[in-house]
C-alpha cells in the first residue's frame, strides 16, 4: 500500500488530499511517478535523475484570454516526463490616456498577469514542479516577502529570482525605490527568508524552503563590461543562495561548454542548466542577436542566408535544436531547459528526436 500526501488546488488555494493505492495492477507506473515526482526541488530532481531531464518555460497569456492555451502548450509536450515548468512573469507597461481636459495620464497595465496561479494549476492538473519567475523591477521588498508568502502556502518551493528587463519607455532598468536593483539582492532577500529572518527586525519566524535559480549568460550579459566581470557577478549570486542556473539561449554549444568551465574555474559548483530556443520565423534572424545579444554560429547562419519564408527557418530551427540537444545530452548535462514561447511544436519535434 501506497500513501502519498500532496497539495491540490482548489479555486483559492490548496487542498490537502491523499492518494491511496491499494492495489498495483490499478496504478500505471507513470501516474505513480508523476505523483512521487511533484513537489520536489528543482535540486532535487537533478540529484536523482539518471540521465538528462527535460524542461520548458512557458509565458502567461495576454490578459483577457483562456488558461487553457497554457494548456493546449503543454498537453503535447507531457510525453517526454518534464520535471518542472518555468512560468515567466512579466512586468508593467506604461500607456498614456488622454483626459476629458485635454491633459495626459499615465496608466499602468500588465498584459501577461496570472504567473502565480498558472503555477497552481500546472501542479494540480499534471502533478509537475511550477517554478515561478520572480523579479525585481516593480516590486518593493516587501511586496516580494508577500508574493513569496503566497507561494509558500501553495507549496510552490522553486523559484527563479531575476532583475528583469526595463520598462519598454525607460533606456535602463529602474528599480523601484523601495525594491531591488540586482538579482543578488532579491536572491539574498529568498535566502533569509529561507533561514527565518524576514523584514520585521528582530523577530524569527518561520523559515521557507525555497530553492532557488538564477540566470547565466554564456556570452556575458549584455550590461557587464566583460566575461569576468560577468561571471565575478554569477559569483555573487551563488554565494547569496542560488542553488542552480539556467542559461540563456545559445546556438554554439562551444560557448555553453566554455562557459561551465570558466564557471568552474572560479569555484562556481551549482548545476547549469542549458537553455535553448528553436528559431522559428524570418523576424527571429534578427531579432534574437540583437534582443539577447548572442551570435549564430558561422554554420547556422549560412543556412539562415538561405531561407526564404518562416517555415524554411522553422524547419532549420527543427534540425539544429536536435543537433545541438544531441550533443549536450550526450556530454551529459542535467537537463535541457527549452523556451517554448508557448508554442511547443517545435520543440516537441525536438525532443522526440532527443528524450
Amino acid at each position: 500500500m501506497f500513501v502519498l500526501n500532496r497539495l491540490s488546488t482548489e479555486s483559492c488555494g490548496y487542498l490537502l488530499v491523499s492518494f491511496r493505492f491499494f492495489t498495483p495492477p490499478r496504478v500505471t507506473e507513470s501516474l505513480l511517478l508523476s505523483h512521487i515526482m511533484a513537489s520536489m526541488k528543482v535540486t532535487e530532481h537533478l540529484e536523482q535523475a539518471k540521465d538528462t531531464l527535460f524542461s520548458f518555460e512557458i509565458l502567461p497569456p495576454l490578459k483577457g484570454k483562456s488558461i487553457q492555451s497554457i494548456f493546449d502548450g503543454i498537453d503535447p509536450l507531457m510525453e517526454f516526463k518534464p520535471r518542472f515548468v518555468n512560468v515567466t512573469y512579466h512586468r508593467e507597461e506604461f500607456i498614456y490616456k488622454e483626459r476629458e481636459n485635454g491633459l495626459l495620464e499615465k496608466i499602468a497595465i500588465r498584459k501577461r498577469p496570472g504567473t502565480v496561479g498558472i503555477c497552481a494549476a500546472i501542479m494540480n492538473k499534471y502533478h509537475v514542479d511550477a517554478v515561478p519567475h520572480l523579479i525585481c523591477g516593480g516590486f518593493s521588498k516587501e511586496e516580494t516577502e508577500n508574493a513569496l508568502i503566497d507561494l509558500q502556502f501553495l507549496g510552490i518551493d522553486n523559484v527563479l529570482a531575476l532583475r528583469g528587463d526595463s520598462i519598454k519607455t525607460e533606456s535602463t532598468f529602474r528599480p523601484h525605490p523601495e525594491g531591488h536593483r540586482y538579482a543578488v539582492e532579491l536572491i539574498a532577500q529568498i535566502s533569509e527568508m529561507n533561514r527565518g529572518n524576514y523584514i520585521i527586525e528582530d523577530i524569527k519566524l518561520e523559515p521557507t524552503g525555497f530553492c532557488i535559480g538564477a540566470a547565466g549568460y554564456p556570452e556575458k550579459h549584455f550590461e557587464a563590461m566583460n566575461m569576468s566581470t560577468d561571471l565575478h557577478y554569477l559569483k555573487s549570486k551563488v554565494d547569496a543562495g542560488a542553488e542552480y542556473i539556467v542559461t540563456q539561449m545559445f546556438f554554439n554549444n562551444a560557448k555553453y561548454f566554455d562557459f561551465v568551465e570558466q564557471c568552474r574555474a572560479i569555484g562556481i559548483t551549482v548545476p547549469i542548466i542549458p537553455g535553448l530556443k528553436p528559431i522559428k520565423t524570418m523576424d527571429h534572424i534578427t531579432f534574437l542577436p540583437k534582443f539577447f545579444k548572442i551570435d549564430y554560429p558561422d554554420e547556422l547562419s549560412k543556412e539562415l542566408l538561405k531561407c526564404k519564408e518562416n517555415k524554411d527557418v522553422e524547419r532549420l530551427g527543427i534540425e539544429w535544436g536536435i543537433q545541438q540537444s544531441k550533443e549536450l545530452k550526450a556530454a551529459g548535462v542535467p537537463c535541457i531547459h527549452y523556451y517554448t514561447m508557448s508554442n511547443s511544436s517545435q520543440v516537441k519535434a525536438i525532443a522526440k528526436e532527443v528524450f
